[in-house]
């Protein structure tokens, strides 16, 4: 499974002693999601990040994600954001909407701020890709996403600490 771990080859993992997190977590498709969410909640804690430092808010949908991000950054207690959502192909186009303006706004938030917004919205064609992909045969995409804004809010820590 390594190729599906982007961590599998770190020789030191990430470090999040000291780190403020916020995880931003869609309550659609909730029975996924929460399972994204412990899987977020555990990779923090196991590198590091100490439990009180980890606010999370839910939020109604994918599409509500990124500005509760911007709001949780815009409060200055956050070293990095972690959101995690599912979407779930149906019957409409609304998927593709739902998929790319969500990934769009992450994106947007994270740039505009310079504060990592991690993407943990997993995309999947059915309820059993959903399912693996939120600590089935596939992982944990919540884990993924809290290990990558860790890593990355580490890496901007360090730029800002070398003035």
């Amino acid at each position: 499974m390594s190729g599906d771990d982007p961590f599998a080859d770190l020789t030191t993992p990430p470090d999040g002693i000291g780190l403020r997190v916020g995880i931003v977590v869609s309550r659609f498709n909730g029975q996924v999601t929460s399972r994204l969410l412990a899987g977020a909640r555990d990779a923090l804690t196991e590198h590091g990040v100490a439990a009180d430092a980890i606010s999370v808010e839910n939020v109604p949908g994918a599409l509500e994600i990124p500005v509760v991000a911007q709001a949780m950054i815009d409060s200055g207690q956050f070293d990095a954001i972690v959101a995690l959502g599912c979407v779930i192909r149906g019957e409409t186009t609304h998927y593709e909407t739902v998929a790319d303006r969500s990934a769009e706004g992450i994106a947007r938030v994270a740039l505009d701020t310079g504060v990592p917004v991690t993407n943990g919205i997993i995309t999947t064609e059915s309820l059993k890709q959903a399912n693996d992909r939120s600590g089935g045969r596939r992982g944990n995409a919540g884990r993924s996403a809290a290990l990558a804004a860790i890593e990355v809010a580490s890496i901007i820590r360090r730029f800002s600490s070398d003035d």
